[in-house]
């Protein structure tokens, strides 16, 4: 699922802070968080802090990530980024609700998880 430039080893632990770009280039926002599946602790999403006014943050699909020194692009536009879902995140975890609202959105394949919580992705 992610895609390593240059054969570079990557570490969530260091994208934090580093500017995320979408597929065509244009700036989003430095990343926030990432949300990785409980299950596999594969990255899925990340949270990036957006507008200058009562800022929030969205969540962005990691899928096709390209990891370089200076920044990380991913496979989405920014018009899918500025329209999706307001999630409120409450704890370390995606309630199920907002995890499909999410796969929906960017028109991901989205199967239920089989967790006691029924939650799959969790902050890393």
């Amino acid at each position: 699922m992610i895609e390593h430039q240059q054969d570079a080893e990557w570490n969530v632990a260091e994208w934090h802070g580093k500017m995320l770009v979408d597929r065509d280039g244009e700036k989003i926002g430095k990343l926030q968080d990432v949300y990785a599946d409980v299950e596999n602790d594969e990255p899925q999403f990340a949270t990036v802090k957006e507008g200058f006014i009562g800022r929030h943050l969205t969540f962005v699909p990691l899928g096709g990530i390209k990891v370089s020194p200076d920044e990380l692009q991913v496979a989405v536009t920014r018009e899918q980024i500025k329209a999706a879902p307001n999630i409120e995140q409450h704890g370390e975890e995606l309630s199920q609700a907002d995890e499909s609202a999410l796969y929906h959105h960017y028109e991901l394949n989205y199967t239920p998880p089989n967790t006691a919580s029924g939650r799959r992705l969790a902050r890393r």
